[in-house]
């Protein structure tokens, strides 16, 4: 019961900064999508280079474990409201399309029939329960880590080791090579993956009992909301600076052209 409590026990200050991180990392911004598309398209590039240092050097930039443990979270505070879960699973799947879709085409254009099956791609193409295992472990450590301020340094760490991106990878190069035996195995890696680190988290977040922190996610979500907008309110400025000046220009080149 010692270890139950503490978790329970973790000071309010540090459990509100792990929500906040929660919902601040895992915000569908241009950010946020910008970052997925690299680290996705980093880890196809080596799993066809079959280059484990490119793969590694992947998931240190990925930024999907937010949504994932975001569900999480949702999960727990469902009972009051669902937007969190909402929102988390919306960003998660569009994520997950992202990547993939950004796999298949980097798969399509650079790959070739000898690189779909690589050493690095194969392995990610036998699930086991060893799988379930580690991501289970690491859904564990990421969970209290982010709880643990102290303890950030070891979250590239934890990164390498849940290894979301590189499945996932696979599985849009099995699409593009169109072999089924990759996209099953991949799939089920990643399926498994996900399901590991959601189950962990939800026991590590209830034990922590962050369900009586529910005002803290909605204040969060409404203030990255805010951010998201205004964010794309001067995006939008911008743009319509770019087209009135090159309106100007070519304008000006026409009256050129006349004279």
């Amino acid at each position: 019961m010692s270890v139950f409590a503490r978790f329970r026990a973790l000071p309010d200050k540090d459990k509100a900064s792990l929500i906040r991180k929660l919902v601040e990392n895992g915000t569908p911004d241009f950010d946020y999508f910008y970052l997925i598309g690299l680290s996705t398209l980093m880890a196809t590039l080596g799993l066809l280079l079959n280059s484990s240092s490119i793969v590694i050097g992947s998931m240190l930039i990925a930024p999907l474990m937010y949504p994932i443990l975001g569900a999480a979270l949702g999960l727990v505070m469902m009972e009051e409201n669902d937007s969190l879960l909402q929102r988390a699973l919306s960003t998660l799947t569009k994520s997950l399309a992202v990547g993939l879709g950004v796999s298949v085409a980097a798969a399509f254009f650079f790959g070739g029939e000898a690189m779909y099956e690589t050493a690095e791609v194969l392995s990610r193409t036998n699930p086991s329960h060893l799988h379930l295992l580690v991501a289970i472990v690491a859904g564990a450590a990421v969970s209290y880590m982010l709880a643990r301020p102290e303890w950030g340094d070891a979250l590239p760490g934890v990164a390498i080791a849940v290894a979301l991106i590189p499945p996932l990878a696979t599985v849009g190069i099995g699409i593009a090579a169109w072999s089924a035996t990759i996209i099953k195995g991949a799939t089920m890696m990643l399926l498994l993956n996900l399901f590991g680190i959601v189950a962990v988290a939800v026991v590590m977040f209830l034990l922590m009992n962050l369900g009586e922190k529910e005002n803290i996610a909605e204040s969060t979500l409404k203030r990255e909301d805010e951010k998201v907008e205004n964010e794309n309110k001067v995006i939008a400025e911008v743009a319509e600076k770019m087209t009135i000046e090159k309106e100007r220009k070519y304008t000006i080149r026409e009256d050129i052209k006349v004279d």
